[in-house]
């Protein structure tokens, strides 16, 4: 047995994670109080529980409680509130890099320009990479249960941005009845300035969404992956050609993806030697961090430190980042990996 303690200290990639899943509570509380918006509870610890989604029957169910957050996430005080604290957090675990997603255009209710919604988090970002040292991205999201119209837009917005604090593009929202495909236009606009791509695919649909996201959108990295062994020629498809999969061990349980934990497909792909990373999704929807999902590979999936700390370099190895800054960023913590030894004097089971 590994420690919790162990896994905390070891340098960690974020490469899936929502900025409008992953407010503290209290921030919740406060940024509804200066708004004048009305929350399910303000009591912080009872406003937790509700936005821990424990009751998901499918991603759509899961997804409701995003209406909370977008709540508050309208001004450009809150959003560079929200970006800070979510890198703060981050940092206080030992996240060196992260990429944080999320969709302008949901941020627009009460009339905020979309250049502002875009600006605002990047501000935030920013200010906690100077004082915490993270290295940080972010990936503008086209909504698949938007107008392939609305996609397009927030394509152009994520190339006017290209060098700017915004490394990706990628695709969210409903799954199922909402093909990729149709919104490869917008992808074609990224990829025609050489921006990054990456794709929620196989999550509430099959592994036919994973091959649309690959061969419509052209997709760097897959978002979950999760059912991609409903196709084995499509996963070695994946396998030889290297495309990372950005998995969410929690989030999947919560939506009813996988029964559970230990049946997760995560085990699998790694052994088949896919490239896999291990993400949150939404640290306050999931009520996790990233040394709480390596805990689960460890204790309920069986990933030994070796295997973990290669989970951990995938993760560095998959940045959206220039050639030399991520093989930079991979150097360092190979060596940061190598000078943390197994803790053997301070195991114990703290499940």
């Amino acid at each position: 047995m590994l420690t919790r303690e162990l896994l905390r200290k070891l340098p960690k990639a974020e490469l899936h994670v929502h900025l409008d899943g992953s407010l503290r509570p209290q921030t919740l509380v406060d940024l509804a109080r200066d708004q004048n918006v009305e929350l399910p509870t303000t009591d912080v610890a009872a406003l937790a529980r509700y936005m821990h989604v424990a009751d998901a029957r499918n991603l759509m169910d899961y997804l409701q409680r995003f209406d909370v957050t977008l709540s508050v996430l309208q001004t450009p005080e809150a959003m560079e509130r929200a970006a800070y604290e979510l890198v703060a957090d981050s940092a206080a675990e030992n996240v060196r890099y992260m990429e944080i997603r999320y969709s302008p255009i949901l941020s627009t209710r009460r009339g905020m320009p979309l250049t502002e919604a875009v600006e605002a988090p990047l501000r935030g970002m920013r200010r906690a990479e100077a004082e915490f040292g993270v290295k940080t991205g972010l990936i503008i999201c086209g909504i698949r249960n938007m107008s392939p119209e609305t996609s397009l837009e927030l394509a152009n917005l994520t190339v006017a941005y290209k060098g700017h604090g915004v490394i990706a593009f990628d695709l969210a929202g409903a799954e199922y009845n909402f093909p990729a495909k149709k919104h490869k236009e917008a992808f074609y606009t990224v990829i025609d300035h050489n921006v990054a791509t990456t794709v929620h695919a196989g999550e509430a649909y099959g592994a036919e969404s994973i091959a649309q996201a690959l061969h419509y959108c052209h997709a760097d990295r897959i978002g979950h992956g999760t059912r991609l062994f409903e196709n084995p020629d499509l996963e070695q498809y994946v396998n030889d050609r290297r495309v990372p999969l950005e998995i969410c061990i929690t989030s999947n349980v919560q939506t009813r993806v996988v029964p559970s934990v230990e049946e997760h497909p995560v085990r699998r792909y790694f052994d088949l030697g896919l490239v896999v990373c291990i993400n949150t999704d939404n640290r306050l929807m999931s009520n996790t961090t990233v040394t709480d999902e390596l805990w689960l590979a460890h204790t309920k999936l069986g990933f030994s430190r070796e295997e973990i700390d290669r989970l951990v370099l995938h993760g560095f190895e998959s940045a959206f980042l220039p050639l030399r800054e991520r093989e930079a960023l991979v150097a360092r913590a190979r060596r940061e990996l190598a000078a943390i030894g197994d803790d053997r004097s301070e195991q114990r089971s703290d499940g």
